[in-house]
């Protein structure tokens, strides 16, 4: 597997960068679309906290690589997404950390984004296996990385704290080199036969 670096990614209007300081303001406002933080399953930041989360996924660097998910023709931030767990020795790696406003959550954003990401880790990075992971009640998350294609590879109880202070048990899921080329054909058939249309701006009503 080859050295995971900084790198940008487009396709569908939408565009995938490094995660930087220059992108608090729009994370800021699309953590604020359904005030995402106070979902008791998901790890987004309260407003007065995304600095800090943007500095936590550069200090990662190398095991983990955070981008901002980007509406290119309006220029919003719409959310992020990551690798993580990066594993050179064996060519595994994860995505995860993924969180959108909600005027683009179910829009081709999501699939788009997914597509980009495992192209990338299958094709340029040489991958053996890419692993997703979510919490046991966050079954929206479960139900749209098994519309992915993924494997559901098992649960791993009492494996993380949430926001609350509970323990979570942890969903493992992942996708092969050799299972690639299908979900690939897969995701790009779905994104065909949805029409790509103009993401609503902060503040408006989505399509």
């Amino acid at each position: 597997m080859k050295a995971i670096a900084p790198v940008s990614l487009e396709l569908n209007g939408i565009r995938l960068e490094p995660l930087a300081l220059h992108h608090a303001e729009g994370l800021r406002a699309a953590a604020a679309d359904g005030q995402l933080w106070q979902l008791r399953v998901t790890s987004v930041p309260e407003p007065d906290q995304v600095e800090q989360y943007i500095f936590k996924g550069i200090e990662m660097r190398p095991s983990r690589l955070a981008f901002a998910v980007i509406d290119i023709a309006s220029g919003d931030v719409l959310g992020t997404t990551s690798y993580h767990d990066v594993l050179h020795e064996i060519g595994r790696l994860e995505i995860g950390y993924t969180w959108y406003a909600r005027r683009c959550q179910r829009s081709h954003v999501n699939t788009t984004a997914k597509l980009l990401l495992l192209t990338h880790a299958f094709d340029t990075l040489d991958c053996a296996l890419v692993g997703l992971r979510t919490d046991n009640f966050n079954h929206a998350s479960q139900a749209a990385i098994e519309r992915l294609g993924a494997k559901k590879d098992g649960v791993l109880r009492h494996h993380a704290l949430r926001r609350d202070g509970t323990v979570r048990d942890t969903v493992m899921y992942s996708i092969t080199r050799g299972e690639w080329p299908e979900i690939a054909a897969h995701l790009r058939y779905k994104l065909a036969q949805r029409p790509i249309v103009a993401l609503p701006r902060a503040g408006e009503t989505p399509c």
